[in-house]
């Protein structure tokens, strides 16, 4: 059978060997998470590499950075290593830790340099043009999410991922929309909606009508 063209994702814990257990535990509910958020956008259920990896194949379609906004604006996030190749996989059955093809060697070959240069978040078409505009975009968007603090991910979260407005934010924290105001500007909610919509205009190309936009911040 053909290859068949598809966004291969690799998540590495940055620092797993301190609490093997509970970073393993994390990560499993990590993959449930996204299994959900993704539904029949993968090509095969997430997994997990006997490397503590959480491990994604979603169809060309699909939105890779949705997986490392729901990593990172989670609770009690941890910081992950990501690596989001798109290219040709093997057709094949099971979870997308059982999977092959080039796309996949690609990932591991990327991840692997992502963890040498002490890269948090890589992403690549194959797409000299795009590819460029990724590694120019993708350091500030890890470097601004993981610095928030634990109610900055709260909000950014409810902002980015749920795409609330100010009001609504408020009223699901149970807290003053002024108090909100000042969190979305400490959080740099804006710019970070910006950048992620830039980021996935890089990556879209040809698929730009299919992969759903980013949440649009309303007042």
């Amino acid at each position: 059978m053909d290859e068949l063209e598809a966004w291969v994702l690799l998540g590495g814990l940055v620092e797993a060997r301190r609490d093997r257990g509970e970073a393993t535990a994390w990560l499993r509910s990590l993959v449930t998470e996204l299994d959900d958020a993704y539904g029949g956008l993968k090509l095969a259920p997430f997994g997990i590499t006997q490397g503590d990896e959480v491990q994604g194949l979603l169809v060309a379609t699909a939105d890779p950075l949705l997986a490392v906004l729901h990593a990172a604006l989670r609770a009690k996030p941890r910081p992950i290593r990501w690596v989001c190749i798109r290219g040709a996989v093997d057709p094949g059955e099971g979870s997308a830790t059982q999977r092959t093809g080039s796309a996949f060697l690609a990932a591991r070959a990327a991840i692997e340099a992502a963890r040498a240069g002490h890269e948090r978040l890589v992403i690549r078409t194959g797409r000299a043009d795009a590819d460029e505009l990724l590694d120019g975009m993708t350091p500030a968007m890890a470097d601004l999410l993981y610095a928030l603090t634990p109610r900055q991910q709260a909000v950014a979260r409810l902002a980015l991922i749920e795409g609330l407005r100010q009001s609504e934010v408020a009223e699901r924290l149970n807290v003053r929309r002024a108090t909100i105001s000042v969190s979305f500007a400490r959080a740099r909610v804006t710019p970070l909606a910006r950048l992620a919509a830039a980021i996935r205009m890089a990556y879209a190309g040809g698929f730009s009508d299919a992969i759903p936009p980013a949440a649009t911040l309303r007042e």
